[in-house]
Formats: structure tokens, C-alpha cells, sequence
């Protein structure tokens, strides 16, 4: 009698299969909230089961994970290593549960996880949260906001979330990833209306190379930066001293007035900001470039059809801009 055929399971497969992946979930919200009672809250288990959960993490682990220290707990060194595989793991995990042949935003749950620099939600973000509300009241939105080394991670975190809002990458020129351009600006020179440097007068480039400069996602001495500003600079011949520099392009302009310093601001982002902070908005004493914003995706989304009503959204809140 012939024996029954067998099945060569691979040994990655078999250990995922034997995991309780809702463990993942606990672990996410243990790093998140560093707190086993607020853990428990946050996925509706009792505070036993949450701590059950925990010692079953670190008998797996080996690893105390949460380490009480005085009357709080810390991360260990392995949790706060963990941190981010396991956002990126859950965040798998809901993008495939998640998926659906048909949308209805109506009576759609779903979570959509965009990145986006704090520029950009300050021109859409508005805009964008109070569609989604009107039309899908049960969506929610996951707003990664943009870091300075963001360049060298945006290749592989496109594959992690449902999109970004981002000037032209090289690195995501890539034939997986699709993009839609979704609305244009331009570089403006921005003061304080009391700049005693100035003096009421337009800067020339020989005013912007004296004077003192706040600027958003300066890179370390001897490297390079994508950042659009530095494109800018570079067509004006400019090398700025800097005396401020910042992670973020929402925080440039708070930290003019008062001072003589000068910076570059996207105009949209200086139109909203410049009345209340008393800033004077000029044009640049040369070529501004235009800076291109758009929507950056993984070619998987392509025919989702949730994906493809939040590309449409996108594109019409851009046309109104």
C-alpha cells in the first residue's frame, strides 16, 4: 500500500504557525503605553489576561520588556528594539485583514496610514479629515509625519503604508511604486515684520548671505540632504549661515520673530502662518523653484478598490488647493 505523501512544512512557516499572533497586538500597546492596566484598555482585555500576556512576551523573549523603574515602567533595550517591527508587523497584519472586493465608505472600518510632512498637513490635513468624516465616518486616518533622514527609508516603509505625500524621491523611482502629482508651490523669503537687518526693504542675495537663518531638516556636517529647500539654495548660489535648525517645517517660522533672522518658506505655508506671528512674506531675489507635491503608493494597492476612492479623495482635495 502505498504511503501517504508528505507535506515538507519550512521551518519559518511551522514557528509562525505555533505563535499566537494576537500577541502582537498586546505587544504593540505594552511598547506604546508602557502601562499594563492602559494596554489591557486599549484592546478591551481585562488587566489579567493583559498581564498573562505579558509574562507569555517574556518567557518567548527572554527578555523582561517592561522594567519598573521607580514608579513607571521603561522600555528594555530589546523593547525599545522591538518598537518598530512591531508597528510595521501589525500594520501588515490590518492591511490584509483589512482588505475587501467591494468599498463602501459608508460602513467601511478601514484604517488608511499616510506619511506626510507637517507642511502638508498644514495645507490638506484640514481638508482631508473632514471628508473622510463626512463620507466615512468609520475610517480612520494614520498621519506619519515626516523625519529628516526619511530618504534612505522610503523605498521600503512604501511597502509598510497606504501612501505618501512627498516631492520627488530617487528612491522612489522605482518601477513597484506609482505616483499622482497633487498640487504645486514655491519658495518665498520669510522675516519678522521688526527685522532691524532688513529694514523694511526686499532682501538681496547678498542680504540672505550675511544674515542669520532658521532652516527645517539641515543635514549633519558632510552630508547631503534631499530636502527640496537645498535644491532651492543651491539655484541661488547659496550657502546660508544657519544658526537654527529644525526637524520640521512648521516650526521655522515660530522662531523669527524677534530676531534678524531670515528663512524659506513654502508660500502656502507662510500665507496661513505669517498674519498671526506678525511676519513679513517676500518674493526671493532670484528663481524660485517649484516645488511638486505628490501622491506615492506601491503598485499593490493598484486595483484595491478602498485604495483607489482615497487616491480620487486625494486628487479632488488637491484640485480645490
Amino acid at each position: 500500500m502505498r504511503g501517504r505523501q508528505r507535506i515538507h512544512v519550512s521551518r519559518p512557516v511551522a514557528q509562525l504557525a505555533r505563535l499566537d499572533l494576537n500577541l502582537l497586538v498586546i505587544l504593540r500597546e505594552l511598547i506604546r503605553e508602557r502601562n499594563v492596566t492602559r494596554a489591557a484598555e486599549r484592546v478591551a482585555v481585562t488587566q489579567p489576561a493583559a498581564s498573562a500576556a505579558l509574562a507569555r512576551l517574556r518567557r518567548h523573549f527572554g527578555d523582561e520588556l517592561l522594567v519598573r523603574r521607580g514608579g513607571d515602567y521603561v522600555l528594555s533595550p530589546l523593547a525599545a528594539q522591538l518598537a518598530e517591527h512591531v508597528e510595521t508587523a501589525c500594520a501588515a497584519a490590518e492591511r490584509v485583514f483589512a482588505a475587501e472586493t467591494d468599498f463602501d465608505p459608508e460602513t467601511s472600518n478601514r484604517e488608511f496610514t499616510l506619511l506626510m510632512a507637517d507642511y502638508t498637513v498644514t495645507v490638506i490635513g484640514d481638508r482631508l479629515a473632514a471628508l473622510v468624516e463626512q463620507e466615512a465616518p468609520n475610517v480612520r486616518l494614520h498621519i506619519l509625519v515626516v523625519r529628516g533622514a526619511l530618504a534612505g527609508e522610503a523605498e521600503e516603509m512604501i511597502r509598510r503604508i497606504d501612501g505618501m505625500i512627498l516631492p520627488p524621491l530617487s528612491t522612489l523611482m522605482v518601477p513597484y511604486v506609482r505616483s499622482t502629482e497633487l498640487f504645486r508651490d514655491r519658495w518665498v523669503c520669510v522675516c519678522w515684520e521688526g527685522n532691524r537687518a532688513l529694514d523694511g526693504a526686499s532682501p538681496t542675495l547678498a542680504d540672505l548671505s550675511r544674515l542669520n537663518w532658521v532652516a527645517p531638516f539641515v543635514p549633519d556636517r558632510g552630508r547631503t540632504s534631499p530636502a527640496p529647500l537645498f535644491a532651492q539654495l543651491a539655484i541661488l548660489g547659496l550657502q546660508p549661515h544657519i544658526s537654527v535648525r529644525v526637524e520640521s517645517y512648521q516650526a521655522v517660522p515660530y522662531l523669527l520673530p524677534g530676531t534678524d533672522r531670515v528663512a524659506l518658506m513654502q508660500e502656502r505655508l507662510a500665507e496661513k502662518l505669517a498674519g498671526p506671528l506678525g511676519l513679513r512674506v517676500m518674493e526671493i531675489p532670484g528663481a524660485s523653484q517649484t516645488i511638486v507635491e505628490a501622491l506615492w503608493w506601491c503598485e499593490d494597492y493598484d486595483d484595491d478598490p478602498a485604495h483607489r476612492w482615497l487616491r480620487q479623495k486625494l486628487q479632488m482635495l488637491a484640485a480645490d488647493v
